[in-house]
Order: C-alpha cells, then structure tokens, then sequence
C-alpha cells in the first residue's frame, strides 16, 4: 500500500516553498524519501505557468498596483496559466512517485480534482467538473485550480483550493486564462469562515481515499 507522509507548514512565501518541492521532489527520484504531501498557505503572490508569456497577458493588474496591493509575482514550471495564491487558500504540493500503479497524467489530474470534490462534500457543498476545464467547480465558479509539473513520474506543485480566500484578488487577473466563469470559496458558499485544520484533515482523509494509500503526520523536530 502507498504511504503518504502528510506535513503542515502552515504560512510559507512562495518561493521558499518551491525551493521546497524541488528539493524533496530530488530526493523522492532518489529514493531518500517517500510520497510527501505538503499543506500550505502563501502570502500574495500570482504565479505563471510555463507558458508564462501567454500568462502573463492575463495579468490585469499593474506592476505598480500589485505593488501596491503586496502582491508577488513568480513564474513557475508548472502547467496551467496564472492563478493567485493568498492566506485562507490550502494549497496541496503532492511530491508522489506515480511509479508503478499511477503512471497517467490524466488519472493524476483527475484524481487531484477528485480530492478537491470530496473535500467540498465534507463540507455540504457539491462541487464537479466542467467538460474540457481543468480543476473542481461549483456551477459555473471554480472553488479549486489545478496545475502540475511530472517529471519522470515524480510530481510536484499540485491544487489550491478556496477555503476563506480573499476572493476580490482575483480580479488582479483572468484567473486560469478563463474568461467566462467565476472564483468561489468554502467561506462564501456557506457564509461563514471555517477553521483551515478542519479543511486540511478532510484533505489528507482525501488523499488517502483516492490514492488508496496509508496517511501519517510528519513528526515535527522539536528544539
């Protein structure tokens, strides 16, 4: 059975937790470590995907604004196009080796929105998917973004969901290059803010269902 070691870092600037991933994602390829599922928030910042030319014209915002307002701004070797981060958003970096029983990207990706649905259940919201968008959706709004990076099975990045999201950031840009659909969040949809440990527990109980794996806490270095 795959083993899942789950670690709760709480508030982490974005680029320490890239460093993060491609460090653990390094020693996962090398067998130094098993799966690991980071549960973090950042403070602003709005990442590009690869394609980050195509991204960046879906930045409304500023440089002088994002400034203004706090807000970094970061490419990334992800895929998608640009989204936000902000405290009160749970972002999941999975660095899982899909090797041997796992190796489809589209599972992959299907599975991480599966997570992302079931955790919205946990809560009375019934979220789905859009035919041909990527991520988990409520109606037409989306409530979790996806973009992933697979490099010889190993993966890193992973979803940000919306728990209590400053949703008003995301008019910094056309979020995911989609025009046409809205942003929501946990907090909007049921009118109330949650507590974020509450979402993390449904989302390692998530994990472990979909990837049909055992789930543990990391121990904590005391000092």
């Amino acid at each position: 059975m795959r083993r899942i070691e789950v670690r709760r870092l709480g508030l982490v600037p974005y680029g320490e937790a890239l460093g993060l991933q491609q460090a653990l994602a390094d020693d996962r390829r090398h067998g130094r470590v098993g799966d690991v599922l980071l549960l973090l928030e950042h403070p602003h910042v709005i990442t590009l995907g690869a394609r980050s030319d195509a991204a960046r014209s879906n930045v409304i915002a500023t440089p002088e604004r994002l400034r203004e307002l706090g807000v970094e701004l970061v490419e990334t070797g992800r895929g998608g196009d640009v989204t936000y981060h902000g405290p009160g958003q749970l972002v999941a970096y999975p660095i899982f080796d899909l090797r041997p029983d796992r190796q489809d990207v589209h599972r992959y990706v299907r599975d991480l929105e599966e997570v992302m649905i079931r955790v919205s259940a946990a809560f009375g919201i019934q979220a789905g998917r859009l035919p041909g968008l990527t991520g988990t959706w409520v109606v037409a709004d989306k409530i979790g973004a996806i973009g992933v990076r697979i490099s010889r099975w190993i993966t890193s990045h992973g979803f940000a969901y919306n728990v209590n999201t400053r949703l008003e950031y995301f008019n910094l840009i056309v979020p995911c290059g989609i025009r046409d659909h809205g942003v929501t969040s946990l907090a909007k949809l049921l009118g109330r803010e949650l507590p974020m440990v509450e979402v993390e527990d449904a989302v390692v109980k998530g994990f472990g269902d979909v990837f049909e794996a055992e789930v543990f806490q990391a121990e904590l270095a005391q000092g």
